[in-house]
């Protein structure tokens, strides 16, 4: 998909509901309920949360409890979601030159791994980085 104008946040939603839809159905069923947001920037609060000075750092972020903490007895008080933060995945689409949709789908998945319980560096670990 080539823009000649900046990807909308509809764009955005598009392309994580492309990328979600082509991973395998039964880790896409653990991810079932699971909401997508898009938003501009994170909020101060979550930037503060993090530890986070730039909120053009920060280009996903996974809210709620990993499935390897869940109980049947648990009464879930928010849903878990995944955030897509716009703009910061729009930065790097142009310092890097990456393919958007690639970019967008490695943000989701990404996010995705922290929702199954992997850390950081499990994540990066898996992804080929260590």
């Amino acid at each position: 998909m080539r823009h000649t104008t900046p990807p909308t946040t509809e764009d955005i939603i598009t392309m994580a509901e492309d990328a979600l839809s082509a991973i395998p159905a039964e880790l896409r069923d653990m991810v079932r309920g699971c909401a997508i947001i898009v938003e501009e920037v994170a909020d101060d609060e979550t930037l503060e949360a993090m530890g986070i000075d730039n909120p053009y750092d920060l280009t996903g972020l996974y809210r709620g409890v990993p499935l390897t903490q869940k109980s049947v007895l648990d009464t879930p008080s928010e849903p878990d979601s995944i955030f897509l933060y716009r703009e910061p995945i729009l930065l790097e689409w142009i310092e890097t030159g990456e393919d958007l949709f690639r970019l967008v789908r490695n943000v989701l998945i990404h996010e995705i791994g922290h929702h199954f319980g992997l850390s950081d560096d499990d994540i990066e670990r898996l992804e080929g980085g260590d």
